[in-house]
């Protein structure tokens, strides 16, 4: 780690004269540092410790730098971070970094997003040097592959669905029902069917949708497996996190002409499902409740 006082190096004329940079990371101590290095390197520095607060910073205002840690401990991760900068400052310098000298074997795939991959322990001075590098080159132009909401959703449904059996997991208390994952999963390859058919076949906004068999299924059988109505509307909830979570992972893919209304389907079609399941689940609770004595 070079001293504080280094001398105070000069940019190229071409360049900005004080380059703005947006450092995220988890580990406040290296914001710290590397926020008062580059400071007195003369860049204008912003900083983030988590995704969602990177994401409202690259929102919001325009950087020449992105200086990111790959691994966070949240949902969401350098790529994704990456993915937004590509959308809202595309001139933006882009560079990861990450504590494991294995990921150096994975560069070719992060530089498909990335400008400049770089492993910790990293000496300021060299990373200070690998940032004015790369603002004299500019950002690697990357072609971008625009798919609709429902082509992402189609081509990602099953890690989107490992990624609702995540949430599951870390709430046990919440779906407390006894089942394997394939019994819990049991209904989600047809309602995400469904849903990439109501994308590419939308429905005016305000009509109803068409009724779902499966999800009056689901209902008679979440009913016979022991689920309450309170852990159905929750396993709901959690899915629309797993696919927002998806499309949050393909911000750089996404036709953002047509997102929000993407958004709007996806929330309308899940919340529709959700209304059939739950008018089947009552139907068969009262369907099994003893008559009552005369």
């Amino acid at each position: 780690m070079p001293h504080l006082d280094a001398e105070l190096a000069l940019l190229p004329p071409s360049l900005p004269v004080h380059p703005r940079v947006l450092l995220v990371d988890d580990d406040e101590s290296v914001l710290n540092l590397l926020t008062q290095v580059l400071k007195h390197n003369g860049f204008e520095v912003s900083s983030a410790s988590s995704v969602n607060q990177a994401l409202v910073l690259i929102a919001s205002q325009t950087f020449d730098i992105l200086v990111s840690d790959l691994h966070m401990p949240s949902h969401g991760d350098g790529l994704t971070v990456v993915s937004a900068m590509r959308h809202f400052c595309p001139n933006a310098v882009t560079v990861i970094f990450s504590a494991y000298p294995e990921m150096k074997l994975a560069a070719e795939a992060l530089l498909k997003q990335a400008d400049e991959v770089v492993v910790k322990p990293l000496g300021v001075e060299n990373l200070v040097s690998v940032i004015r590098e790369r603002l004299k080159q500019g950002p690697t132009p990357i072609p971008r592959v625009i798919q609709s909401v429902a082509d992402i959703l189609e081509r990602c449904t099953q890690s989107t669905i490992e990624e609702w059996i995540h949430f599951v997991h870390d709430e046990p208390g919440i779906i407390s029902a006894h089942l394997d994952d394939d019994a819990r999963c049991a209904h989600l390859p047809q309602l995400f069917r469904e849903l990439v058919a109501r994308l590419r076949f939308p429905v005016p906004l305000g009509k109803r949708a068409p009724g779902s068999s499966a999800a009056v299924q689901h209902g008679i059988d979440r009913r016979r497996q022991r689920y309450t109505a309170a852990m159905l509307v929750e396993e709901s909830r959690m899915l629309q996190v797993s696919i927002f979570q998806t499309l949050q992972n393909n911000l750089n893919k996404i036709d953002f002409s047509v997102l929000l209304v993407g958004v709007m389907a996806i929330a309308d079609e899940v919340d529709s499902q959700l209304a059939q399941q739950m008018a089947s689940f009552i139907a068969e609770a009262k369907a099994q409740s003893p008559p009552l004595a005369a």
